[in-house]
């Protein structure tokens, strides 16, 4: 009998991950991983925060906590808090009650949750995303329901830097209502996020046009190992009067990749539709994966509602920042040193995990196939991959494909 299931045809594989199988099964002793999306330390391997590790045996010790389920919307201590570190302990809109915090699955629970809501109960059909961005915003937000997918130009090529004025023109263009995915710091995969300054241009058109910002923020204190600094751009928003959401991820920040500690903030202009709001995201909630899982959110509620432990957290994140900083300086100065081809300095201006580093595709292929070097076929790479004993091995590989391959 043949299968009711034989005309499924093969989906394309993700990139990153069948990168990371390639990487996994050569045998060659000096191959290195830039592709991983994840912190690594000096030694390329996995860091547990301290301060998490001390979290978790807190928790494991404490016999009055169990594993009954979490309401709907999760653990409150958590989301709370975590729209004030997105928005501030002086937020204005936290202090009038116009901003509230839905615990999700990880950054990308959130937007699936948040741009469900938008297509199902706002009706809303359009959403942009940058050129290039994170693989997954056009995946997600197609499956929550929205139709109409656009882009707006981000990434200059040829100077390696961002393409403000093709952004602004595209935003001008885009239609009342459109949902904007904004990424408030360390944009995936360029590295480069607007300044202050062209952050205000950008809010300017959007409350022009009447666009709703849709912030994406997976990387605050990651970024700069300040989280008051990388939240620049979702606060300034919010003193500009907008309604928007912004998605929250804990992976990277707490180094919580598989626990999947997410927060859904919504900032409003009116208190009133708060309740119905909520009524309504907890419905789509609960047909989606009915509650959120409790341990991550327990430990990131506990670091950041203890001062001492906030305290110790801050400290983490600059370590991983600081880390990822001294690898950017030391990769520019070495190839710089051999006079590779091109301009380097876009290495130390981008910020966050990844480079863009200007390899193009071809480039790509003979770091991986020569070299054993792994990296994405856009010329992504993860800093964190870069250490200081592989550095020199591949700002080699860099410098080899550039002279032997022009483009």
């Amino acid at each position: 009998m043949e299968s009711r299931f034989s005309s499924v045809e093969a989906g394309p594989p993700i990139e990153v991950f069948a990168l990371t199988k390639a990487y996994v099964d050569d045998p060659f002793p000096n191959k290195v991983n830039l592709g991983v999306g994840a912190y690594r330390t000096d030694e390329g391997a996995p860091w547990v925060l301290p301060v998490v590790r001390k979290t978790e045996q807190k928790i494991a010790n404490d016999e009055t906590l169990n594993h009954e389920y979490l309401p709907v919307l999760g653990l409150e201590s958590f989301s709370s808090a975590a729209t004030k570190l997105l928005l501030g302990h002086d937020s204005d809109v936290i202090a009038k009650g116009k901003a509230i915090g839905v615990q999700s699955l990880s950054g990308t629970g959130a937007l699936r949750v948040g741009a469900e809501f938008l297509a199902r109960i706002l009706k809303y059909k359009t959403f942009y995303y940058s050129m290039p961005t994170w693989e997954n915003h056009r995946l997600l937000f197609l499956n929550s329901g929205l139709t109409d997918p656009r882009e707006y130009r981000y990434w200059n090529t040829a100077e390696r830097t961002l393409d403000f004025e093709s952004y602004i023109a595209d935003l001008k263009s885009a239609p009342e209502n459109a949902v904007i995915i904004l990424q408030a710091c360390a944009h995936n995969p360029t590295g480069i996020d607007p300044t202050p300054e062209q952050w205000e241009k950008i809010a300017d058109v959007m409350e022009e046009r009447k666009l709703f910002p849709f912030f994406d923020s997976a990387y605050q204190g990651f970024a700069s190992g300040d989280v008051e600094k990388d939240a620049f751009a979702v606060r300034y928003f919010a003193k500009r009067g907008f309604e928007f959401f912004c998605a929250q991820s804990f992976a990277k920040n707490f180094g919580l990749y598989n626990e999947r500690v997410g927060n859904l903030t919504m900032v409003f202009n009116s208190e009133e539709v708060i309740a119905k709001v909520k009524s309504q995201v907890t419905l789509i909630i609960r047909g989606m994966y009915s509650n959120p899982p409790n341990h991550g959110g327990r430990v990131v509620s506990t670091i950041l509602n203890d001062p001492e432990l906030y305290e110790e957290w801050k400290g983490c994140i600059k370590t991983m920042a600081d880390r990822i900083m001294s690898m950017r300086k030391g990769l520019r100065e070495r190839l710089e040193a051999k006079k590779t081809p091109g301009t380097w300095e876009h290495i130390t201006k981008q910020i966050g995990m990844f480079s863009f580093t200007g390899l193009t595709p071809r480039q790509v292929e003979h770091m991986v196939k020569q070299h054993h070097v792994y990296l994405l076929k856009s010329g992504r790479i993860n800093m964190c991959g870069v250490t200081t004993k592989n550095i020199d091995y591949i700002a080699n590989a860099i410098h080899d494909s550039i002279t032997t391959i022009s483009e």
